[in-house]
C-alpha cells in the first residue's frame, strides 16, 4: 500500500511544482499538502483526492499540454516529444488517481471485529 501513497504524493507534488513555476504559491501549498489528507482514514476523503487528481489531469495538464504543443507548432519547433511527455504526465496522474481505489479496498479489509 505504501507505493500507492507514493504515487499519489508524487502526482500532487508534480502539480504543486507546476503551480509554483507560475508563481501561484497558494495553489502550490494546497497541492503539496493534499496527500496529508490520506492520513484521514475515511473513504470520502480518498475519493475527494481521486476526484481532484482526475480533474487536475484534464484541466491542468491537458490544457497546459495543448497550449505548449500549440506554441511549439506555431514556432515551427519540434513538438512530438513534448506531446509524448505531456501525455505521459496525464497518464501518470490518472494512474495515481486509480491507486486510490487500492487504498480504499485495503482499508475496508482491515476492519476489526467485522
Amino acid at each position: 500500500m505504501w507505493w500507492r501513497i507514493l504515487f499519489i504524493s508524487l502526482a500532487y507534488l508534480l502539480l504543486g511544482a507546476h503551480f509554483l513555476r507560475f508563481g501561484q504559491n497558494e495553489a502550490c501549498i494546497a497541492y503539496a499538502l493534499a496527500p496529508a489528507l490520506l492520513f484521514i482514514r475515511s473513504t470520502w476523503m480518498t475519493r475527494l483526492l481521486q476526484l481532484a487528481l482526475i480533474v487536475s489531469a484534464f484541466l491542468v495538464w491537458g490544457v497546459s499540454g495543448f497550449d505548449y504543443v500549440q506554441a511549439r507548432i506555431l514556432a515551427e519547433a519540434p513538438w512530438y516529444r513534448l506531446s509524448i511527455i505531456m501525455s505521459s504526465v496525464v497518464m501518470f496522474t490518472l494512474f495515481a488517481a486509480w491507486c486510490g481505489n487500492g487504498i480504499i479496498y485495503r482499508r475496508s479489509q482491515r476492519r476489526l471485529f467485522s
